[in-house]
């Protein structure tokens, strides 16, 4: 042995004397980097100061010079260390660039990137930090013991990202394989190892397409009932004499996909394919498919029947088929007892045919059970105005006012209100 070696006494002593420094700096990254991510859902942190025993392993097998002074610790690249474990694959590329945003990143590994499609193992990012000046604050220690332990100026945070399934992976496989003496050999051992790997790889590339495909059908809902509201909106201002909005041509529109994460001819496809038909314009097709779904074998329950018939009373509403569409809304305010916007979008039919008192009497039960529903407020402003009943009107208007609305709509309804204050 080399007599210059220190004992590992020397060195276990000298790192335990700077865990308190690592442990206050490791603390205020993890709170900064809390901070500064921006995802849903939050990334779980965790965090951890490399023990003694993989630090020691380490430090000898890379034979550094400086293990020879007991006066300067050997500072490793993963002395310090953050895991952000995330819930989608997506978010992992969210995590990195928003990091590179904000941190000065030294490297950037992406580990498992090279494997080929026949291969499964460790996967996660690697990223490594300089540590932020704000993070360097010691206050919270003891003034001599910061004094005699200087930091050194190569110390860095390696972040690593993962999702929920490669952080659980790569848990169970450092305790089968790294913690232990023994490493399977065997072939059929090794084959099980690569086939869970493999299994919840195929988890998580599931679980993405049907974020992805959510998010899709989010948007397309989105676009449905904002074409709704626009054509709504345009017969209400020409029945009150106030100015139209302006008409905005169609956003194009993108396929859904045609990889589903459902099976074709079940429910869920089907009615992806009725928004898409129904987002696009072929409303025939849209009701149609909506009308299948209905009358399916398929025992639906009471909440997927609320939002079919709503979707379908949408498409009638597009079609101009009043009644039609006011037998759907109301059987999806039946199957769905708090089921506010269904009765809110009956008040809209009521108004749009000139049935004012039904239409009042709709909005209210719809601000009963969700009282924070501004279009609501500023709908049954109207009606009380077409109703004559001015001062209601005005109040309703406030409210819808002090929950954000205040669009061009709502300024011309209330200049029509002070012109009939004026005359009275």
């Amino acid at each position: 042995m080399d007599s210059k070696m220190p004992s590992k006494s020397n060195i276990e002593e000298l790192y335990n004397s700077y865990y308190p420094i690592f442990s206050c700096i490791l603390n205020n990254v993890q709170n900064m980097l809390a901070g500064d991510l921006d995802l849903n859902p939050r990334p779980v942190l965790k965090s951890r100061i490399k023990s003694f025993k993989s630090y020691y392993s380490k430090v000898v097998r890379q034979r550094s010079d400086a293990i020879y002074r007991t006066d300067k610790l050997v500072c490793l690249t993963d002395m310090i260390g953050i895991r952000v474990v995330c819930a989608f694959l997506e978010d992992i590329s969210n995590v990195v660039k928003q990091i590179s945003e904000k941190y000065s990143v030294r490297e950037i590994e992406r580990k498992g990137e090279t494997m080929s499609f026949k291969e499964f193992g460790y996967e996660s990012v690697h990223i490594l930090i300089n540590i932020p000046t704000e993070c360097l604050d010691l206050s919270v220690l003891t003034p001599g013991l910061v004094k005699d332990h200087p930091i050194p100026p190569e110390l860095c945070c390696e972040i690593q990202v993962r999702t929920i399934l490669q952080d659980a992976w790569a848990e169970v496989e450092h305790e089968l394989i790294y913690k232990t003496e023994f490493t399977p050999f065997d072939a059929p051992l090794r084959r099980k190892l690569a086939c869970v790997n493999a299994s919840l790889s195929l988890a998580d590339t599931i679980f993405q397409e049907i974020r992805d495909y959510q998010k899709n059908f989010q948007r397309a809902v989105d676009e449905r009932r904002e074409s709704f509201y626009q054509k709504a909106d345009v017969i209400t201002d020409q029945e009150n004499g106030l100015q139209a909005a302006k008409d905005h041509a169609p956003a194009k529109q993108e396929e859904i996909g045609r990889v589903s994460p459902y099976v074709r001819g079940t429910i869920d496809d089907m009615i992806l394919r009725a928004l898409q038909a129904h987002n696009s314009g072929n409303l025939d097709l849209a009701v149609t498919i909506y009308s299948d779904i209905l009358n399916s074998k398929t025992q639906l329950n009471d909440n997927v029947l609320s939002v079919i018939h709503k979707h379908r009373g949408m498409a009638f509403f597009a079609q101009n088929k009043y009644n039609e569409a006011l037998d759907d809304f109301e059987k999806s305010a039946n199957y769905g007892t708090d089921n506010f916007r269904s009765i809110y979008y009956m008040g809209i039919v009521y108004g749009v045919t000139g049935q004012n008192e039904k239409a009042l009497e709709a909005f209210t039960k719809s601000l009963e059970i969700n009282g924070f529903q501004s279009h609501a407020y500023y709908r049954r402003a109207l009606t009380y105005f077409n109703l004559a009943d001015y001062q209601k009107s005005l109040e309703d208007l406030n409210a819808a006012n002090r929950l954000g609305l205040d669009n061009d709509e709502c300024k011309a309804l209330r200049a029509k209100l002070n012109k009939k204050f004026d005359m009275m």
